[in-house]
């Protein structure tokens, strides 16, 4: 079972695939929320199958971000020592925290739109947690991904020089812009897969680049999610990126992104998001 978000932006319809099926989820909720995750989905899903239906014309839907506008999002830094080495620094020695807004999601399929003035926009596979049970300073004796819902590819895309030319000595000027955090195709309920050991791998315009292992992280994901929880409330709903491996256009290696290119970003088990880079039209509020 997974969970998915489908429909134009802004009325996504929250559906669940079981054994095929694309099943309505709005008899039980309105929307994929930290509510929804916080309250045991899987179980709920598989209690309710009876009463619920398959959702017409669900393959010719837009696909959104499997979870509804999330509260938090934390982002640990150089979490793959490759990734940390190229990018002119020495793998750290405790996790590393940065964070993105909210308004920054997407969905896996969006077009993302290269703002006015990013020049050095720059892609990042990782692996998402989404948080399904409020969590502070979890301590050494409990297990800190019983506070995980489940799992979801991400895109953390960033604009190099707003983040380390421009930064005034943190990131988050270049993490921030909007449609720098795709999200999903899915989400993966943490009781059906085993995120631990997990290819990652991102492509542009079908050239390789990115090609790692979540067993490869510095911080693996008890660690990251316990320690993490020692400085903030985690919340149902939040999101955590774990870091992205190397092969990122910062190591020199590749060009910065620019307006016709295709990204490409997969993780075994959770599945593939593909962004086409367009010039941004319009205001964004």
């Amino acid at each position: 079972m997974y969970f998915k978000r489908l429909g134009a932006l802004g009325a996504e319809i929250p559906v669940a695939v079981v054994d095929g099926l694309t099943l309505d989820l709005r008899p039980l909720t309105a929307d994929i929320t930290g509510d929804f995750l916080g309250s045991d989905p899987v179980g709920t899903v598989r209690r309710a199958l009876i009463d619920l239906s398959e959702l017409p014309g669900a393959d010719n839907l837009r696909v959104g971000a499997p979870v509804a506008r999330p509260n938090s999002v934390y982002c640990i830094g150089m979490n793959y020592a490759a990734h940390a080495r190229e990018g002119g620094s020495e793998p750290p020695q405790r996790i590393v925290v940065f964070m993105k807004p909210s308004h920054t999601v997407a969905g896996p399929n969006d077009d993302f739109p290269a703002s006015p003035g990013a020049d050095k926009i720059d892609w990042e596979v990782e692996l998402a947690l989404i948080v399904g049970r409020r969590a502070w300073q979890i301590g050494d004796d409990e297990d800190p991904l019983a506070a995980i819902a489940g799992y979801t590819v991400a895109n953390d895309l960033s604009e190099r020089a707003w983040q380390l030319e421009e930064s005034g000595g943190q990131w988050s000027k270049g993490k921030s812009g909007p449609g720098f955090l795709p999200l999903g195709p899915m989400l993966v309920a943490a009781s059906e897969l085993d995120a631990s050991d997990l290819r990652l791998r991102s492509f542009v315009n079908g050239e390789p680049r990115q090609d790692s292992r979540t067993s490869d992280l510095i911080f693996d994901l008890p660690t990251l999610v316990r320690d993490l929880s020692q400085y903030t409330v985690l919340e149902p709903g939040d999101v955590i990126l774990t870091g992205t491996p190397e092969g990122v256009a910062l190591s020199g290696r590749f060009p910065y992104l620019k307006v016709g290119d295709v990204m490409e970003i997969e993780i075994e088990g959770l599945g593939r998001q593909r962004q086409m880079v367009v010039a941004e039209s319009g205001s964004h509020e």
